[in-house]
């Protein structure tokens, strides 16, 4: 067993503290409390973890992120050559929205991997297609919308307007829903949560048959090692805001930054696991409270292993 693995009890206790932290905001339209109240506790459990942990990518740049910042140490072990040295993709409250509104798919989220084997970038955003493996080889960024929902209705052997497409509900991809609508295929459209929707396009019981469009880079670190975890098409480009995001982020990755990013580039270990806890009701079960009972509903995705399990837990 890896030594990511060693340590899965650690990351799930930071998902289920976070999403208790962010539930007590549910529904009180204090997006910015919830996510704070949810990076706070998260950083908490990481002050306690026996790891030297660095964040990979996550809440942005330390000037803009008190906590979770990309480059942050996190760890009771900092230094300490003798315990793993751990990268952390994280996102301690996606879709803050949806907690605001109490609307479903908000989770608590992260993916660990040993150090130098996540993409260590700047938050900027990626371009983004994810299928279940059916599609492997068969879909990618560097083909067309038009050519993708072909290729995905002639493997998964039915009609393009069979097709369930989801997305992210932005103005910025107008031209991409023109594409999906006049190929015929069936457009669904979330206000957030593409981690959830990278999930349902690549899990074989999800309801959707592939995500597109452009979405948080961190989200999509963290959607990659899942699906290494479960199987399936992962695929991202780096999409920057700014020359200033642009050249920060050539300091950061010492490759083409407009390459292609495969799941295997994005998280290039085995030794590595996504863990996932519900805040709102809807990919997971959202945190439910009962007087002093409160129940958490959290998912582990081991890559090295290839099984997903559920960790249901009362605190």
């Amino acid at each position: 067993m890896g030594s990511v693995s060693n340590l899965a009890s650690h990351f799930l206790e930071a998902v289920d503290q976070a999403a208790i932290a962010s539930a007590a905001w549910r529904g009180k339209g204090e997006k910015d409390a919830a996510d704070d109240a949810a990076v706070e506790a998260m950083r908490r459990t990481f002050d306690n973890v026996p790891f030297d942990g660095r964040v990979a990518i996550g809440e942005g740049e330390r000037d803009d992120a008190p906590m979770l910042f990309i480059g942050e140490q996190l760890g009771c072990e900092i230094g300490n050559p003798n315990v793993p040295k751990i990268d952390i993709a994280v996102d301690p409250l996606e879709c803050t929205n949806n907690c605001a509104s109490n609307s479903p798919n908000s989770i608590a989220v992260l993916a660990a991997a040993p150090r130098g084997t996540l993409l260590h970038a700047p938050d900027c955003y990626m371009d983004k297609i994810a299928a279940g493996p059916e599609l492997s080889g068969h879909i990618s960024l560097e083909a067309d919308v038009a050519y993708n929902l072909e290729q995905a209705a002639n493997v998964l052997d039915k009609p393009i307007s069979e097709v369930k497409v989801i997305a992210l509900d932005r103005e910025r991809h107008s031209e991409l829903f023109k594409e999906i609508k006049m190929a015929g295929a069936d457009l669904h459209l979330i206000g957030d949560g593409d981690v959830s929707g990278a999930l349902w396009a690549a899990r074989p019981e999800g309801e959707f048959d592939l995500l597109m469009g452009i979405g948080a880079a961190p989200e999509g670190v963290i959607s990659a090692a899942a699906i290494r975890g479960i199987g399936g098409v992962f695929e991202g480009r780096l999409v920057f805001r700014s020359d200033e995001e642009e050249a920060r982020a050539g300091q950061m990755i010492d490759d083409d930054l407009t390459r292609l990013w495969k799941a295997n580039d994005l998280c290039t270990s085995d030794d590595a696991i996504f863990v996932a806890s519900g805040v709102c009701d809807g990919y997971l079960p959202g945190v439910k409270i009962d007087g002093d009972e409160i129940r958490t509903f959290a998912e582990l995705i081991d890559v090295e292993k290839r099984t997903i399990t559920r960790h249901d837990r009362i605190h």
